[in-house]
């Protein structure tokens, strides 16, 4: 089979990687990849974004599957366009995608079917939204409606902080067209948890649970980013939460959507909140997290294309999907300065024994060199029998990669390793 996969990040790094164990597999195009990805598949210098240029190619080439990974070209109907041009795809459709894309859209779905999730509102003018907070208590919530690559949330300490938050989203656009529009709501607390699910539309199998760490620095401090590190599975995530979350959140969340007339396909990823009420929805992916999907998809003893497939088919039903019953820890190698302005271009270099766990991320060559080119530039990830063990090998094996000016948290997973003594 011949594979086309959307997208230029850590996660399509890892998602090809699996791709790849299947035998069946004979090419891979990544479109655009990076200078990592390129070890892995053939990179073509098509944007994420360029959707009539990947349906051009996808002919061209006589692509069999198409997995588009990332938001935006799931939002602007990447998907659309290739099945329409007669290309199976995993990924949700354009008016499913909005369940990421627009967060007054999810947060009105939940409201409406009664699905757990925080007390909010939806704004369009920065004046009443800023008579709202003067109303109610901090800490608290301001989103961006829009995409805003993971750092369109700022959880506000203060009324004056919150108050800037909208005049930087709503008046100096700080988001763009995603902040036009923004909803305020109430803080939550408790264990965080990620999960993944496959989904056909009708059958919803979820993944191996995780925990993400949004936060630049140390102890959850500085700026939230697109993701400093995971860890899977998540302990505070235990059998009758994830329970009761299939049957309060994730098949209410996929019969609300087809009820909506929006049938969700491909990775439906649930961010939730484990609060002293219960479990309640933070807010929604319409595809694999980052970098969740380092995380998680090491652990999937079953084959990724086949469920994939599955997921168009409509057969998930019938298929397999097993994870193991290890640990995984992934941290994330990033340039000093991210999520605000940093150094590009600097040589990377990645030691033989760390390679193989490398997944790499805001990185091209240049001249035969990888160079750093974004903020997140390496993904370290480490498979082992107890998450102690893999939180350490990672560690171990982020010692064997350096470039000028990286830096990386150091305390990924030990919040989950002292869980049971919250």
């Amino acid at each position: 089979m011949k594979l086309m996969v959307i997208g230029g990040g850590g996660r399509e790094h890892e998602i090809i990687r699996k791709l790849k164990e299947n035998p069946e597999v004979e090419k891979i195009w990544c479109l655009p990849g990076n200078g990592g990805i390129a070890q892995d598949a053939e990179c073509v210098k098509i944007g994420a974004e360029d959707i009539e240029a990947q349906v051009a190619f996808a002919r061209e080439h006589s692509v069999d599957y198409v997995v588009v990974a990332p938001d935006n070209p799931l939002a602007l109907g990447a998907v659309d366009a290739l099945e329409a041009a007669g290309f199976p795809c995993f990924g949700p459709r354009k008016n499913a995608a909005i369940i990421e894309a627009s967060k007054a859209f999810s947060k009105d779905l939940m409201r409406k079917y009664h699905i757990p999730t925080a007390e909010y509102e939806i704004f369009t003018d920065p004046k009443k939204a800023c008579d709202y907070i003067d109303a109610h208590d901090v800490p608290i919530v301001i989103k961006a409606d829009g995409l805003a690559l993971g750092k369109g949330v700022i959880i506000a300490q203060s009324h004056e902080e919150a108050k800037q938050a909208v005049h930087e989203m709503m008046e100096e656009s700080k988001f763009g067209d995603a902040g036009s529009t923004i909803v305020i709501e109430e803080y939550l607390e408790g264990p965080e948890v990620s999960v993944l699910s496959f989904t056909d539309g009708k059958t919803l199998i979820p993944m191996v649970s995780s925990m993400d760490h949004k936060r630049a620095h140390d102890n959850d401090e500085g700026l939230n980013t697109g993701g400093m590190g995971a860890i899977a599975p998540n302990p505070f995530y235990t059998e009758e939460i994830a329970e009761e979350s299939m049957r309060t959140i994730f098949m209410p969340t996929l019969e609300a959507m087809a009820a909506e007339g929006r049938p969700f396909k491909g990775c439906l990823y649930f961010s939730l909140m484990l609060t002293k009420n219960g479990p309640k929805v933070i807010e929604y992916n319409s595809r694999f997290g980052d970098p969740e999907t380092q995380a998680v998809l090491p652990l999937l003893e079953s084959d990724l294309l086949t469920i994939m497939k599955a997921t168009t088919d409509g057969t998930l039903d019938q298929t397999e999907v097993k994870f193991s019953d290890k640990a995984c820890c992934c941290v994330v190698v990033a340039s000093d300065g991210y999520p605000l302005s940093y150094e590009k271009g600097n040589p990377i270099t990645i030691s033989e024994e760390a390679a193989p766990h490398v997944t790499v991320a805001g990185a091209q060559l240049k001249d035969g060199v990888l160079v750093n080119t974004g903020g997140r530039v390496l993904g370290v990830t480490a498979v082992a029998d107890t998450l102690a063990e893999a939180v350490a090998q990672a560690y171990h094996y982020v010692e064997g990669v350096s470039f000028a000016n990286a830096y990386c948290r150091r305390d990924i997973g030990q919040r989950a390793l002292k869980c049971g003594e919250e």
